[in-house]
């Protein structure tokens, strides 16, 4: 933040769930002139810049949703220094005209976020990313900061190079989550859906994040689950961006605790509470994997980073990698071929492997967390069989046994969470915005175990400032009143369980 403050060029590196939108968000606001964020998904541009207006701070996107008055009374307002945060995508950045009216505005710098899309060596290379080389030619007197989660050393210079930083100001957290316990396994054929039932089984109160390879596989898991009378909503790229965005709010708001989709879901979800993340694939990369399953456990407490993989998988992506022309690319998707398949059969520590991969160096070789480096707990490490075609089409009715995830599930009033969760979902409904925007979950579960009696008692509340307090305040307030004198939700929906019985 200081570095940036002071105009200069920054590269920042920080595990998801660091803080890295904070790092430009607060220079953004201290130095009172507009910020310029490059981002590459629609949802998450709508997103932060609803959280930012909730909490008072002008901001504005500027993307192919809004119409074309909506887009020239912001180019207008951004003429006028209204906004200290504008977000585009770099598509719209590489226009022309958009460098043009830019040029008007009051810059104070731009943040470039998952900054390895800009790298050919980055595991989600995007071309679109490439052109950002220019912004220094066209604001040459404009900071430049880079922000991702992902990066490796050769990444890392990549992005210095092509964003043509001056002198900067580089900051790499460590890669080490502690709180992560990585679990892989080589399933045999048909074992597969007995290993992801008995973790959703162990997680049935918990946010569950499941990633399959295919639009197909999606579907059907999320169909076997149906059967299993475990409530799931599948999230991919050939479902209507609609119906995407209600599954994934659904899925935030905690309607439904468990979600499936493909590699298009998860960028930018700012959902602290997920306690496992489930892979049913051999990912593509180191760097895909670390991302992915880096969204458990953004609270810090524990999680389960679960990977379900088949020699299947490794065929498929060999299958990939032989498809593509450019011989440099190809050359470099066998580099993450042979780095991810190595991180699923080593017996190396798998917390080691993740750190020695990005290039830091631990100085411990075991991390007493992993399945490597400790006894596997007995669901997980217990022979797996393929069930009976009858048995997996007859609905089944389980005992969750939840693991125990530290201080973010100790809610001494459940009924209460649940009540406000419903009040949270409505909130959310009638503004129009995500239900995180409204209040996070560890502002909801702070608020169960304090049980605020006044608008001063919520201002020390996690996450809530003046703005905040204001617009929210009095009706939280009224909604603890109303649970004191006895209301209570008639009926939850049936769905608002990970597994029902």
């Amino acid at each position: 933040m200081r570095s940036l403050i002071e105009r200069h060029d920054t590269c920042v590196v920080m595990p998801t769930g660091g803080g890295k939108s904070l790092c430009y968000q607060l220079p953004a606001l201290a130095l009172g002139q507009t910020a310029v964020v490059v981002s590459p998904l629609i949802s998450l541009m709508q997103d932060q810049s609803a959280q930012l207006a909730q909490m008072g701070i002008p901001a504005a996107l500027l993307n192919s949703t809004l119409s074309q008055d909506e887009q020239s009374a912001v180019v207008a307002k951004a003429r006028r220094g209204e906004f200290r945060l504008l977000y585009l995508s770099p598509e719209r950045l590489a226009q022309s005209s958009t460098i043009s009216w830019l040029r008007n505005v009051p810059l104070s710098f731009f943040a470039i976020d998952e900054a390895h899309c800009i790298s050919e060596w980055g595991h989600e290379f995007r071309p679109d990313y490439r052109q950002l080389s220019a912004l220094r030619t066209h604001f040459p007197d404009s900071p430049i900061a880079a922000f991702t989660a992902s990066a490796t050393q050769r990444v890392r210079h990549d992005i210095l190079h092509q964003l043509q930083m001056r002198h900067p100001h580089k900051y790499i957290a460590s890669f080490h989550r502690a709180n992560l316990q990585y679990m892989v396994r080589q399933c045999e054929a048909g074992t597969q859906m007995e290993m992801l039932l008995r973790a959703l089984r162990r997680h049935a109160q918990s946010n569950v994040i499941v990633y399959a390879p295919t639009i197909a596989r999606v579907e059907e898991v999320v169909a076997i689950l149906a059967q299993q009378r475990i409530a799931a909503l599948p999230y991919h790229g050939k479902m209507e961006a609609a119906e995407r965005r209600t599954n994934q709010e659904r899925w935030m708001s905690d309607e439904v605790r468990v979600l499936v989709g493909t590699i298009a879901f998860g960028l930018g979800i700012n959902k602290a509470t997920v306690r496992a993340v489930i892979h049913l694939s051999l990912p593509r990369s180191i760097e895909q994997y670390y991302q992915e399953s880096g969204r458990a456990g953004r609270d810090g407490e524990q999680a389960e980073c679960i990977l379900l993989w088949q020699k299947r998988d490794a065929g498929l992506l060999a299958h990939f990698n032989q498809q593509i022309n450019d011989a440099a690319e190809r050359d470099r998707a066998w580099q993450r071929y042979y780095d991810i398949r190595n991180f699923a059969e080593s017996t190396v520590c798998r917390h080691r492997q993740i750190c020695l991969h990005f290039g830091e160096k631990p100085a411990w070789d075991s991390c007493g967390v992993c399945d490597v480096c400790t006894p596997a707990p007995e669901w997980f490490s217990a022979p797996a069989t393929k069930p009976s075609k009858k048995k997996m089409n007859a609905p089944v009715f389980v005992t969750a046994v939840p693991i125990k995830t530290g201080a973010s599930e100790d809610v001494s009033d459940p009924e209460l969470h649940e009540y406000l969760r419903e009040w949270r979902r409505r909130m959310a409904k009638e503004r129009g915005v995500a239900a995180f925007v409204v209040l996070h979950d560890t502002s909801l579960q702070e608020i169960c175990r304090h049980k605020p009696a006044s608008l001063a008692d919520i201002r020390q509340i996690h996450g809530f400032g003046e703005r905040k307090t204001e617009t929210y305040g009095p009706s939280i307030l009224d909604a603890l009143a109303k649970f004191r004198a006895g209301d209570r939700i008639v009926a939850p929906p049936q769905a608002n369980r990970g597994v029902t019985a």
